[in-house]
C-alpha cells in the first residue's frame, strides 16, 4: 500500500535538461512543484578530471537506474533483440546535461516544415514513401521566444549569425532570425579550429564558432571554462557548464516552492475515471508512495518517457497512459551521428585536451540549405570539426593501414602520429518511418521486475545516402587543410540506445497519430504534459537538448496561461 502524501500542483518526473529547465518559469508564477529524480545530487567534487573514470569505466553513467533498464534492441520485427553493456543515459540531479558535450543548437526553420516545404522545392514524391514524417505544428518563429529565454537562463556561448534578419559574419548565416546576440562570445578557438575554418573558407565555405552551454567569461556566479577537456563524459568541477544542476534548479529552489526528492523510482503514472492524471507513484528507500498533483509533467527522456507510459496501465488505458489511439512509442527515431571520417595530418595539430564544443562548424551542407534537385534525398549534415584528445583515446588512434595494431612498429608510429589525427563529428538529418518503434520488451526485466524498453530501427536510404554525401564533404574539408590521408567509417544501420533519440511521444495536432498537441499535454489525458525530444518529430542536423529545453519553456507557459482549463 503507498503512502500518499500531501498534494503538489504540479510534479515533474525527472530533473535533467528538461525537467530541470521546466521548473524555473512554475515557480517563477507562483506554483508548488515537487520534482521527482531517480538519482541524487552529485557536486563539483565528483567530476574529477579523469579519463580512465570518466570515459572508460564510464562514471556515473554506469551506476544507478538507467544501468538496470538498458534498452534491447534489434534492426527490425524478425530479428532478435540484444541487450548493450551500457544505457547513454545518467539518473542525477540536472541528468545528462551534467555529462553533455553541452553543444546548444536550435534547429533550422526547415526543420519544422520538412514536408511541406520538400513538396513545394522538390514535389511530394521526393519524401520517402516509408516515412512517417510530419510538419511541426509550430514554427521557428513560435519557438524562438523560448530558445532565447533558455539561451540566457543557461547561459550559451556563441556568436550569433542572423539577428532580425541582419546576416552577422562571425555566425551560422544559414540560422533563423534571432530576437538578440547570445549572452556570451563564443569560446575560444585554437590553432587547428582556425586552420580548419581557413581551409573552409578557400572552399568557399563559411565557417563559424557554434553555441554551447559553456561559459566564455564569467556568466552570474560561475566562472568562464578553463579548457582543460575532460567534461565530455564528466562534469564540469568548476560549473562553467550550464547544467540545469548550477542553472535553473538552484535558481528555483530559492523561491522555497521546489521540492527535490532524490533517489525516487517512478512505477506509473496514475489516472482516474475520467482520464485525468492524478498523480505518480514512486518506490524510495524500500517504501512506496503515492505523490498526488493537479499537473503531472514527464520529463524523464526519450526512451523513459515511452516506457513510462507503456507501464502505466488502468481500465481506462489498458495499452498504457495516452496510448488509446497506440501511438506511443511511434514515430522513433535517432540521430545518425555514425559514420565520420578521419583524417592523418603531416604535423602535429596541437589538440591535446580541449572541449569537444570549442570546435568549428560547416553548415553549407545541412538541412536544406543547398540545391537538392540533382540528389536523391533531403536533408544534410552538420559538418564539425574539434578539439579534445586524451592519452588513452589517442592509444587506440587508427594507424591508417601504415602499422600494425600491436608490438614495436605500432608504438613507433603511435609517438609519431598522435596528435596528428583527427575525427570528424557529423550530425544527419534522420526521419521516421514506418517500423521503427519503442514498445516494453517481451522478456529482458530490470531490477524491480518490470520489462526494460526495446527499441526496433534502423537507419534507411535517405539517412544512408545522407552519410555517404556529408563524408564526401568531410573528406573535402579535410583534405584542403593538409590531411595526407583519411578513412570513412561504415555508414552503419541498426539504430542503437543515444543520447540523441526522438520521439515515441510526438507532438501534432491530430490525434490519431500523435501523442500530444502543440503545446505538448497528451491528447488523451489534457492535463499530463510531456517534455523532452520524445515530442519532437524531426531532428536537423543538431543535438536535440536546446530544442527540447524550448519546447518545455514553451509547455509551462501554455500551462501557467491556461492553468484552469487544464487542471479543471
Amino acid at each position: 500500500m503507498a503512502t500518499e502524501l500531501p498534494r503538489t500542483q504540479v510534479v515533474v518526473i525527472g530533473l535533467g535538461a528538461v525537467g530541470g529547465v521546466a521548473v524555473l518559469p512554475l515557480v517563477n508564477a507562483g506554483i508548488r512543484v515537487t520534482g521527482l529524480e531517480a538519482g541524487s545530487w552529485l557536486s563539483t567534487r565528483d567530476f574529477a578530471p579523469d579519463e580512465l573514470r570518466n570515459n572508460i569505466r564510464d562514471w556515473p553513467q554506469s551506476v544507478g537506474k538507467a544501468k538496470q533498464e538498458i534498452p534491447t534492441v534489434r534492426p527490425d520485427d524478425s530479428s532478435v533483440a540484444t541487450q548493450g553493456s551500457g544505457h547513454p543515459m545518467m539518473n542525477a540531479v540536472g541528468g545528462t546535461s551534467l555529462h553533455y558535450w553541452a553543444q546548444s543548437w536550435r534547429l533550422n526553420p526547415w526543420d519544422f516544415k520538412v514536408v511541406s516545404e520538400t513538396t513545394r522545392r522538390y514535389g511530394v514524391e521526393r519524401l520517402p514513401k516509408d516515412s512517417t514524417v510530419e510538419d511541426w505544428p509550430l514554427s521557428y518563429t513560435d519557438l524562438e521566444p523560448f530558445y532565447d529565454r533558455v539561451e540566457h537562463a543557461v547561459g550559451v556561448s556563441g556568436y550569433a549569425g542572423n539577428v532580425k534578419g541582419t546576416i552577422l559574419p562571425q555566425g551560422n548565416r544559414f540560422e533563423g532570425a534571432r530576437s538578440r546576440e547570445y549572452p556570451m562570445p563564443g569560446l575560444r578557438s585554437s590553432g587547428f579550429t582556425d586552420m580548419m575554418s581557413d581551409a573552409a573558407r578557400k572552399l568557399g565555405w563559411h565557417p563559424f564558432q557554434a553555441p554551447a552551454a559553456i561559459n566564455s567569461e564569467v556568466y552570474g556566479q560561475r566562472p568562464g571554462c578553463f579548457y582543460h577537456g575532460f567534461c565530455d563524459r564528466g562534469g564540469c568541477h568548476v560549473s562553467a557548464k550550464g547544467s540545469t544542476a548550477v542553472t535553473t534548479i538552484p535558481e528555483a529552489m530559492k523561491s522555497g516552492l521546489l521540492t527535490v526528492t532524490t533517489h525516487a523510482r517512478v512505477l506509473r503514472i496514475d489516472n482516474d475515471a475520467n482520464g485525468r492524471a492524478t498523480g505518480v507513484t514512486y518506490t524510495r528507500g524500500g517504501e512506496t508512495f503515492f505523490q498526488p498533483a493537479d499537473v503531472v509533467l514527464l520529463a524523464s527522456h526519450t526512451y523513459e518517457n515511452s516506457r513510462l507510459l507503456l507501464l502505466s496501465t488502468s481500465s481506462e488505458f489498458p495499452r498504457g497512459l495516452a496510448n488509446n489511439a497506440e501511438q506511443v512509442g511511434k514515430h522513433y527515431f535517432s540521430h545518425h551521428q555514425g559514420a565520420p571520417v578521419l583524417a592523418l595530418f603531416p604535423h602535429n595539430l596541437n589538440n591535446w585536451y580541449g572541449l569537444p564544443a570549442q570546435g568549428v562548424a560547416i553548415d553549407e551542407w545541412a538541412d536544406d540549405n543547398f540545391d537538392h534537385s540533382s540528389l536523391d534525398f533531403i536533408g544534410g549534415g552538420n559538418l564539425w570539426a574539434h578539439t579534445d584528445r586524451k592519452p588513452i583515446a589517442a592509444g587506440k588512434m587508427s594507424t591508417f593501414g601504415k602499422a600494425p595494431t600491436w608490438g614495436k612498429e605500432w608504438k613507433a608510429f603511435l609517438m609519431k602520429n598522435a596528435d596528428r589525427y583527427n575525427v570528424s563529428y557529423i550530425q544527419k538529418t534522420t526521419l521516421p518511418y514506418e517500423g521503427n518503434y519503442l514498445d516494453l520488451d517481451p522478456d529482458v526485466k530490470d531490477a524491480l521486475g518490470l520489462p526494460v524498453l526495446r527499441i526496433t530501427a534502423r537507419y534507411r536510404e535517405n539517412e544512408l545516402k545522407i552519410a555517404a554525401f556529408t563524408q564526401d564533404k568531410m573528406e573535402e574539408w579535410y583534405r584542403a587543410a593538409g590531411a595526407t590521408d583519411i578513412i570513412r567509417a561504415g555508414l552503419g544501420n541498426t539504430m542503437g540506445a543515444s543520447t540523441h533519440a526522438y520521439g515515441g511521444t510526438r507532438m501534432g495536432d491530430r490525434a490519431s497519430t500523435n501523442v500530444v498537441d502543440r503545446f505538448g499535454f497528451a491528447h488523451e489525458v489534457p492535463n499530463l504534459g510531456i517534455l523532452g525530444a520524445s515530442v519532437m518529430g524531426t531532428s536537423g542536423a543538431r543535438n536535440p537538448t536546446l530544442t527540447a529545453q524550448a519546447l518545455a519553456w514553451r509547455t509551462v507557459s501554455h500551462l501557467l496561461q491556461h492553468w484552469q482549463s487544464i487542471v479543471g
